[in-house]
């Protein structure tokens, strides 16, 4: 991952982390490594950022740990090129993130992509939370079909069960407060390639603070061990 890099991998990696998990900018991380010895500019930590984020995630990923089979789905605003774009997000019944996807556009499409997403790589929960969307609600029972319908040769499948209740909701609404707090002090993404890599990174640095990851020598490793493992 980091062959022919004129920098040490443990360089870009603290840089990387410190991005992702703190409210650091890039300049500030410029300044930080400059009284560390180390000349890097605040462009080439950029890039760093988004090269290494979604190889780390897809690493993370492999080690994540199953979640639980009720679910919480809802959307958030990102700020992009000026405008207001969507990152839809679920986590399960003890605050574990199942899955996110960022989008330009809030939307019945937007909301199937998510939802079969999080189908895909975590199978089908028994029941999904949401707050009054009625596009999430009509998301939900199309994609449900379609799930039920690849199953129709094995037994019997049963409906996902929806409950639409803002207060049952609240849990996914605090747990975006945690993604919000780093995006807020970026002031906004330049691009949506950009939002997409930064905001791969940011959760999964969500998701090693709720230990989501199974490491077989080390139960609780902290967020710099869980980066080197990710990079070795």
């Amino acid at each position: 991952m980091f062959s022919g890099r004129h920098f040490d991998r443990s360089v870009i990696l603290l840089c990387v982390r410190w991005y992702l998990a703190y409210n650091l900018s890039l300049r500030d991380l410029e300044e930080m490594m400059t009284e560390r010895g180390i000349c890097v500019d605040h462009s080439t930590i950029h890039r760093w950022v988004m090269r290494f984020s979604p190889p780390l995630l897809e690493r993370f990923n492999r080690r994540k740990r199953s979640v639980t089979g009720k679910w919480h789905v809802d959307e958030t605003y990102v700020r992009v090129r000026g405008r207001w774009m969507y990152l839809y997000r679920a986590i399960d019944s003890v605050g574990d993130t199942v899955e996110f996807f960022f989008s330009e556009n809030r939307d019945l499409l937007a909301a199937k992509r998510f939802l079969r997403k999080a189908l895909q790589h975590h199978g089908r929960p028994g029941r999904i939370v949401i707050d009054g969307s009625q596009t999430n609600k009509e998301a939900i029972i199309a994609c449900d079909g379609e799930s039920r319908l690849r199953h129709r040769s094995q037994r019997q499948v049963k409906p996902i069960r929806i409950r639409q209740s803002q207060y049952l909701n609240n849990r996914i609404e605090q747990d975006h407060r945690r993604i919000k707090r780093r995006v807020r002090s970026m002031l906004g993404f330049k691009s949506t390639a950009c939002a997409a890599s930064i905001l791969s990174g940011i959760e999964m640095v969500h998701m090693m603070r709720k230990r989501q990851a199974r490491y077989a020598y080390d139960p609780a490793p902290s967020l710099a061990e869980q980066f080197a493992i990710l990079a070795a």
